[in-house]
C-alpha cells in the first residue's frame, strides 16, 4: 500500500480560540469545501468535538458518483489539535491532523493528511491522474475561504 502525504499551512488573523471554535465544529466543513464536491454532513450528534465522535458525510468527488464517508474524531486537545480518521469511505487510509498554534498576530493552522487508495497499481495511477490534484484543489479552496472568513476583517 502506497501512503501519500498532503500538508498545508495557513496564517489566520484570528485568536486561537476563534479558530478552534470554527474549525472544531463539523457544520463548518461544508462552508470550506468546494460545492463541486457535493459535500454534505449527513449525521453527527450536534455536540462540541470530542474523541470518539462519529461524523457522516455524502460526497460526490468524481463523475457525479455519490459516496458515503464516515470519520471518527480520534484525538482532541482543545485549542491545540484534533485528528480525524476515516472509518468507511473512498480511501484505504485517511488520517487527518489539524494543528492550531497561537502566533504574535493570530493563529497558524497546519493540516497534515496521510492517505492511501485501494486497488494497488490502479490506485497509484488514480492518485497521479486525479486524487492528488483533487486534494490540491480542495485545500486551495479551503485556503481561499478561510482568507475570506478571517483575513478580510
Amino acid at each position: 500500500m502506497k501512503v501519500y502525504k498532503k500538508e498545508s499551512v495557513q496564517h489566520i488573523n484570528a485568536s486561537l480560540e476563534e479558530c478552534w471554535s470554527f474549525f472544531s465544529n463539523p457544520k463548518n466543513l461544508q462552508i470550506i469545501t468546494p460545492k463541486s464536491m457535493g459535500f454534505e454532513v449527513t449525521d453527527y450528534d450536534d455536540k462540541l468535538m470530542y474523541a470518539g465522535q462519529i461524523i457522516q458525510y455524502k460526497i460526490t468527488p468524481l463523475l457525479g458518483i455519490k459516496l458515503n464517508w464516515m470519520t471518527e474524531i480520534t484525538v482532541v486537545k482543545e485549542n491545540s489539535y484534533f485528528i480525524d480518521e476515516q472509518r468507511f469511505g473512498p480511501y484505504t487510509l485517511w488520517h487527518h491532523k489539524h494543528f492550531f498554534e497561537a502566533t504574535a498576530n493570530g493563529t497558524q493552522m497546519t493540516d497534515i493528511v496521510h492517505y492511501a487508495l485501494p486497488l494497488g497499481f490502479i490506485g497509484r495511477i488514480m492518485n497521479a491522474l486525479v486524487v492528488r490534484n483533487e486534494l490540491k484543489t480542495i485545500f486551495e479552496y479551503r485556503h481561499k475561504k478561510v482568507e475570506e472568513i478571517f483575513n478580510t476583517k
